[in-house]
This record gives C-alpha cells, sequence and structure tokens, in this order.
C-alpha cells in the first residue's frame, strides 16, 4: 500500500482525486451515450455489458478489481486513488447513464462524444495529478514496464488486447475510437502540468 501524504496534505488532495474521477466517469457516460465509438477499455466494458445484464460502470468497477488481482503477481502497489478509482468511475457513469439517453440529432451526438473526450482528460489532469495512486489498468502497464517491457509496447498491447476483446463481444468502435486514441493523450499532456499539485506546506 503507498504510504498517504500527511493529514494537511490529504485534505488538499483528496477532493481533486474525487473531482477529477467523478469527470472521468462522466466524461466516458458522455461518450457512451453518443454512440460513435469508445476507447479501447470501454469498448471492452461495453462488450462485457452487451452480453450481461450488468450496467457498463459496474463491468468498469468489477474490471478494475480483477485488474487489481493481477497486480499482486506484478508486486504493485495500491495506494488511496487506485481503489477510488476502481469504484467511483464506474459509479459515476452508471448514474450518469440514467437519464443520458442518446440524442437523435447527429450535432447533438458530435458535441456528446467531443465533450466527453475533452472532460475525461480534464478529469485524467485531476486525478494523476492528485498523486495519490494509478488507475487499475495504469498499474498493469506500470507493472509489465517494470519487468522489462517497453512501457508504450506494454501499454500498446493491454488496450489493443481490450479493443480486440471488446469489438468480438459487440462494443462499438467508431470515429470516437480514433478521437479518443489521438486526442486524449495530447490533452493530458497539456493538462497535467497544470492540474499537478504541488507540495503543500504545514501551517501548523
Amino acid at each position: 500500500m503507498l504510504p498517504l501524504p500527511p493529514r494537511h496534505e490529504l485534505k488538499q488532495r483528496l477532493p481533486r482525486l474525487v473531482w477529477g474521477l467523478f469527470l472521468f466517469g462522466f466524461g466516458i457516460a458522455l461518450m457512451v451515450a453518443a454512440d460513435l465509438g469508445l476507447g479501447p477499455w470501454d469498448v471492452f466494458h461495453q462488450g462485457v455489458s452487451a452480453h450481461t445484464p450488468i450496467p457498463i460502470g459496474s463491468v468498469v468497477i468489477i474490471t478494475g478489481v480483477v485488474l487489481l488481482v493481477l497486480w499482486i503477481p506484478l508486486r504493485e502497489r495500491i495506494g488511496i486513488g487506485t481503489l477510488l478509482n476502481a469504484l467511483l468511475i464506474g459509479a459515476v457513469m452508471d448514474l450518469s447513464l440514467i437519464w443520458l439517453e442518446t440524442p437523435a440529432v447527429t450535432t447533438v451526438r458530435w458535441v456528446y462524444l467531443v465533450g466527453g473526450v475533452v472532460i475525461v482528460g480534464i478529469g485524467s489532469g485531476y486525478y494523476i495529478g492528485a498523486g495519490l495512486g494509478p488507475g487499475p489498468r495504469d498499474g498493469l502497464m506500470t507493472g509489465l514496464a517494470k519487468r522489462g517491457w517497453p512501457i508504450g509496447l506494454a501499454r500498446l498491447g493491454i488496450e489493443l488486447t481490450a479493443l480486440l476483446g471488446g469489438w468480438l463481444l459487440g462494443g462499438t468502435i467508431g470515429v470516437g475510437t480514433v478521437l479518443f486514441a489521438l486526442g486524449i493523450g495530447p490533452l493530458v499532456h497539456v493538462l497535467l502540468p497544470r492540474l499537478t499539485m504541488k507540495p503543500v506546506t504545514s501551517t501548523q
């Protein structure tokens, strides 16, 4: 388990983490409602959901828990951010999708898609910048990298596997998949330095 920061610092980092995870879950929900294609992992989540009575957000939670089990042989260290990531994103997705529906107008679907990608990018900046532990999917990637895999190859292999599996299960691949793949990296690259929380000096 990753050590927690000092209490005075945790009180400022934790709200940023939760806010970032909320934004991330809501952004993905917007992309689901747009029905124009999802990122690799969410294609997988949607495909599993299509073959079970489990809502997509709950599939996100279950997948996160399974991935954390895979961390054990990789000896990755779990942080409070890791646990909240596994639980909150999926919960926010399911709650959001109760009232989000696929718009009848294509233009609005595009607004949902682009807005979703941007919101996911902002959410990523907040939750990663909080510095309280990586998400379950990121930890799998870094765990493989520590065992000799080039980190880019590890990420590509994991995401292509998720994408292929999700596509075979009926998940939605489309323009949104391409937009997410091309857009999320540059967005996080720009936003993360601005949203990363600097160490807090105690006033006590």
